[in-house]
């Protein structure tokens, strides 16, 4: 709209990833030639964070243009993957096909082809994007696949990209021996006021701009302040602007419109550092409430237990026990908190702060722990193909082929054996609470899954938390406007304690009309980064 006011070629801000407007200020492109340069030499598990909107997928993006061409990438960005799951993506990535879903199988042929590739001199790279989202039996997969290695180079690299919770995962004891593996950490922090300046003109350039600074100092400041920084809420203040200067049939982005754009950005309002000021409000309303009980304490009692104010201090009386709550594992009650500072009768020998406790126990119920449901397809593997091996020349690779193979068997016999002695029956699936068309969609699924072939194939298109059962209903309700209800399913599954809806779509007798199906989809459906499945493997997970 106002490309041709400004002399535009293109819309400078927008919020999706495009590599022409990579930005290496701010150590962005410092960051960008680090991760090549572990990539290319062996440097084991790389782990990139960074908040919501500072550029990580930009620079994943710009990172796999990069890559030299002997390089394979393999970009993965759907957090909801299962740790066997994560394991079908690859090999998808790599067209290896599979004549069952076994996990071990599948780890024999993706070291079979990885030995291969390395052997024509290729390698592979695993760019993991929302890894913070990722279920901890799958970052442990994430560790078991970068043991493939022979004796002095990695058959797999892997990149991880995330926001700051990837760190609090990772510092857990189930995870430390992931956190062990990663040598290289990099952090994209938010950027600083100049370098806001020089981001803003930067793009303004890339997109074909050849006049004077748009933007006055003032207003690059208040963008600087009202953003924090993070380039995506840079990109739609700036778009705002230019949008409202447009508008007003100006060629100069000042104050004004810029107060404009905050406004129209409900994000602005959420990023006040208001913690400083209400933690004085709760000290000062802190210190009110003590103050008014202590003074009804005095005040506020009959006369014949106040004491005198003309008389000398009496000595000291046996005051009335005040009642304390239970300590964490006694029985508590239901009263109100006011009954703690409820007017007491006192000894007049004393003022109230002698009657009062140096500490009090508040009546916190105790934490109940949460049991976890045991499931085979989601417990942490103890034993799997690809942990700690390595390949020495030909006759290594085919003893640790065969060693492989033996360990696969024995961990597969006895993780079965302790699922089927130990394992409650499966769980039935949870229906949803809500959503008409979910609910709906998730009864008609439960009775295709018991009679679809589970050699079948499905799309899997959008996930959605039992949270958000409102998003997916809208998301159906546009994507039956491009294709019949009838062919989406809706199933649910469990991992890390929270319930996911997942919604597929079709039903294909082979993977080779799954991935003809999967090219052909509109545009529509690949907001959530469709891939394919077996109807078998989605009966399994919908019973967790």
């Amino acid at each position: 709209m106002y490309l041709d006011h400004f002399g535009l070629n293109e819309p400078p801000f927008r919020i999706t990833p495009h590599t022409d407007f990579f930005f290496g200020g701010a150590n962005r492109g410092a960051t960008l030639d680090a991760l090549l340069y572990a990539i290319g030499h062996d440097e084991g598990i790389v782990k990139v964070t960074g908040e919501v909107g500072s550029g990580k997928t930009m620079l994943c993006r710009v990172l796999m243009e990069r890559l030299p061409e002997n390089v394979e990438t393999i970009y993965l960005a759907n957090p909801s993957l299962s740790n066997d799951e994560i394991l079908f993506a690859v090999a998808d990535e790599l067209k290896i096909e599979l004549a069952n879903d076994r996990p071990s199988r599948l780890m024999r042929a993706l070291l079979d082809h990885l030995i291969a590739l390395y052997a024509e001199g290729r390698r592979v790279v695993v760019l993991i994007d929302e890894a913070h989202a990722m279920p901890r039996e799958t970052l442990e997969e994430i560790r078991l696949l970068s043991n493939l290695e022979t004796n002095r180079h990695k058959l797999l690299q892997i990149v991880l990209f995330g926001q700051p919770e990837l760190d609090e995962h990772l510092n857990t004891a189930q995870l430390r021996q992931l956190m062990d593996r990663i040598t290289h950490t990099f952090r994209l922090e938010p950027l600083a006021g100049n370098d806001v300046e020089r981001y803003i003109d930067f793009r303004m350039r890339a997109a074909g701009y050849r006049g004077p600074s748009v933007f006055s100092a003032k207003a690059i400041r208040l963008i600087a302040e009202a953003s924090g920084g993070l380039t995506r809420r840079v990109n739609i203040l700036a778009d705002k602007s230019l949008l409202a200067a447009f508008a007003a049939n100006v060629h100069a982005v000042t104050v004004k419109e810029v107060r404009r754009a905050i406004r129209d950005s409900e994000f602005y309002r959420a990023r006040k550092n208001w913690r400083p000021f209400a933690l004085a409000a709760a000290g000062v309303a802190g210190g009110l409430l003590i103050g008014l009980n202590l003074d009804l304490l005095v005040h506020d009692r009959p006369d014949s237990v106040r004491p005198s104010e003309s008389a000398a201090p009496a000595g000291p009386r046996p005051a009335k026990p005040m009642r304390v709550a239970p300590a964490p594992g006694n029985k508590t009650t239901s009263e109100p908190a006011a009954s703690l500072t409820a007017p007491l009768a006192v000894p007049a020998a004393a003022p109230a702060p002698a009657t009062r406790e140096p500490t009090r126990n508040t009546r916190v119920a105790p934490e109940k722990a949460v049991p976890q449901t045991p499931a085979a397809h989601f417990a942490p593997p103890t034993e799997r193909a690809a942990d700690e091996f390595s390949v020495t020349g030909q006759a290594s690779v085919l003893a640790a082929k065969r060693s492989v193979e033996s360990e696969n068997g024995a961990a597969e016999t006895e993780r079965s054996g302790e699922h089927a002695a130990k394992s409650p029956p499966p769980m039935a699936p949870q229906e949803p609470a809500q959503g008409k068309l979910v609910r709906e969609l998730f009864a008609a699924t439960q009775r295709w899954l018991e009679a679809a072939p589970q050699d079948n194939y499905s799309i899997q298109l959008f996930v959605a938390k039992h949270s958000d059962v409102a998003g997916l209903e809208n998301f159906l309700l546009s994507a039956i406007k491009k294709a019949p209800k009838e062919r989406f399913h809706i199933y649910s599954v469990k991992s890390d304690d929270v319930q996911w809806y997942r919604l597929a779509y079709g039903s294909y007798p082979n993977i080779e009309q799954a991935s003809a199906a999967l090219d052909k989809l509109p545009r529509e459906f690949l907001t959530g980064k469709p891939f394919h499945l077996t109807i078998g493997r989605m009966r399994s997970q919908n019973r967790q």
